[in-house]
C-alpha cells in the first residue's frame, strides 16, 4: 500500500477496481478474520494471522495476488462500512479517470502511430493465410493480419497463434488494450500481453467502409 493512503481509500480503490460492493468487500474481510478466507465476487480474501497488533489480508484474484496488507482489529468493529462513500477522495478520482480512458472507445480513423491503450470496434474483412516465424525468444509462431474497419476507415490488425482462428471474416470484434505500431510505413495495430480481441454481437454496427478503396492503413511519409 502506498503512503499518504488511509485503509479506507485503499480498500475502497479495490472495490473500484475489481467492481465489487464496498459493503461486501468490508464483510467479506469481517468474514474472512472469523473464518480464515471468504470470497467477495471474484475475490479471494485470506487471514493470515496477526502481525504487530494488526491482522495481515491476502487477496487474491483467480490465484494472482492482488495485495498484501495489515489492518487494526478495531477497524473491523466499527459495525457499519467506513470505506463507503470515499469515491470523491483524489485516490479514487485518480482510478476513476484512468478507468475510463482505457474504456473510452475510439475510430480507426482517430489512431495514430505510437497510440496505447486503444479499445475499439470493427469488422473483419480480410483474415491472410498465417506463416511460422521465429520470435526474439527463439521460439516458433503462427502470425496473420486481419483487415479490419469501421465507418471511419481501415488498418491491419496483426494475430498470434490462437487469436487467427478465434476470428473469421465478417466478425464484429472488440479491440481492447491495443496499441499502433508501424510496419513497412503502414499503420498497424498490435494487441499486448494485456490486450485482447473478441467477437461479439452488434446489430447496430453499420455503414463500414468496405468499399472503400484497397489500400490498407495511411502511408507514413
Amino acid at each position: 500500500m502506498r503512503n499518504k493512503v488511509s485503509i479506507e481509500e485503499y480498500l475502497a480503490f479495490l472495490s473500484l477496481k475489481y467492481d465489487v460492493d464496498s459493503d461486501r468487500l468490508f464483510h467479506a474481510l469481517i468474514s474472512a478474520q472469523r473464518c480464515q478466507k471468504a470470497r467477495c465476487g471474484q475475490l479471494s480474501i485470506r487471514c493470515r494471522g496477526e502481525l504487530q497488533d494488526k491482522l495481515v489480508f491476502l487477496i487474491t484474484n483467480d490465484q494472482k495476488v492482488v495485495a498484501q496488507f495489515r489492518i487494526p482489529e478495531e477497524f473491523l468493529g466499527k459495525g457499519n462500512s467506513p470505506i463507503r462513500n470515499l469515491e470523491k477522495t483524489n485516490v479514487m478520482r485518480r482510478h476513476l479517470i484512468e478507468k475510463s480512458k482505457k474504456q473510452q472507445q475510439l475510430n480507426i480513423g482517430d489512431l495514430r502511430v505510437g497510440m496505447k491503450q486503444v479499445n475499439l470496434k470493427a469488422k473483419v474483412l480480410e483474415i491472410t493465410k498465417p506463416i511460422l516465424v521465429v520470435t526474439r525468444f527463439g521460439n516458433y509462431a503462427n502470425v496473420a493480419n486481419a483487415l479490419i474497419a469501421d465507418e471511419t476507415g481501415r488498418i491491419k490488425l496483426s494475430l498470434w497463434n490462437d487469436q487467427i482462428s478465434s476470428l473469421t471474416v465478417g466478425d464484429i470484434v472488440q479491440i481492447a488494450d491495443a496499441h499502433v505500431s508501424v510496419f513497412r510505413s503502414e499503420r498497424q495495430l498490435r494487441i499486448g500481453k494485456k490486450g485482447s480481441v473478441r467477437v461479439i454481437e452488434n446489430r447496430n454496427f453499420v455503414n463500414l467502409k468496405t468499399d472503400a478503396p484497397r489500400q490498407i492503413g495511411k502511408q507514413i511519409d
